[in-house]
């Protein structure tokens, strides 16, 4: 019987999509807020712009993600395209050289050869594609994917700082956005890593540092515009 596992490089794809669009999400709004708060505007005004910026990035999210994955994904489609050709024109060169890349990885030459020969035999493109060109299906490029789970993410992470500041009075807004920001970076941060199964400590430190650091910087830059205007 053929032994099933899960490895979390399946999740890569979309992991670092959701992930990256949250924590934007999270500290793109929290700190444009907080950066309007701070120059004194009124509390309807944080909100829209909270709700603007929620609206823009995510659209901005997903165009990014799909552009650039799919420039990604071009790239895969021109190298396959090539080695199809190259298949095609010169199949003995290619055995040849796909001999020499199991040889550098320690097989015995008889033995990469007789690799070579029965993965040529069973689908050529595909081992080249493998172990010539490093592409494998849990790396490939999947840009409405990687599109779509940021912009979701974007949303959903942009929402928690703009419901804070829904609720919370306008003399506190600052601090409980800030704070609930952080908050919220934490545990992404934390359920992020435990995901990829890395350190869930290490995954909460590590964006909530960034954010913080993007709050108090824009908040520093209201404050400053707030007093000169």
């Amino acid at each position: 019987m053929r032994h099933i596992e899960r490895h979390r490089t399946d999740r890569v794809g979309w992991l670092r999509a959701a992930v990256l669009g949250a924590n934007d999400g999270i500290v793109s709004t929290a700190s444009l807020m907080v950066g309007v708060a701070a120059a004194h505007a009124s509390q309807s005004s944080i909100l829209l712009t909270g709700v603007a910026g929620l609206v823009a990035g995510a659209m901005s999210m997903a165009a990014g993600e799909y552009v650039s994955v799919h420039s990604q994904a071009d790239t895969e489609n021109a190298d396959l395209a090539r080695e199809r050709k190259e298949l095609e024109t010169d199949p003995l060169s290619e055995k040849r050289e796909l001999t020499a890349i199991y040889i550098a990885r320690g097989l015995e030459p008889e033995l990469a050869q007789q690799v070579a020969d029965q993965l040529t035999a069973h689908d050529a493109l595909a081992a080249h594609a493998r172990d010539e060109l490093g592409i494998s299906e849990a790396f490939s490029a999947r840009p409405l994917q990687a599109a779509a789970a940021s912009a979701a993410s974007f949303a959903l992470g942009a929402a928690l700082p703009l419901l804070v500041s829904y609720l919370v009075p306008a003399t506190s807004l600052i601090f409980w956005v800030s704070a609930s920001a952080l908050f919220f970076l934490a545990l992404l941060g934390a359920i992020a890593a435990k995901v990829g199964g890395a350190a869930a400590l290490t995954g909460a430190w590590r964006v909530t540092f960034w954010g913080a650091l993007a709050m108090l910087i824009t908040s520093g830059v209201g404050a400053w515009l707030g007093a000169v205007s």
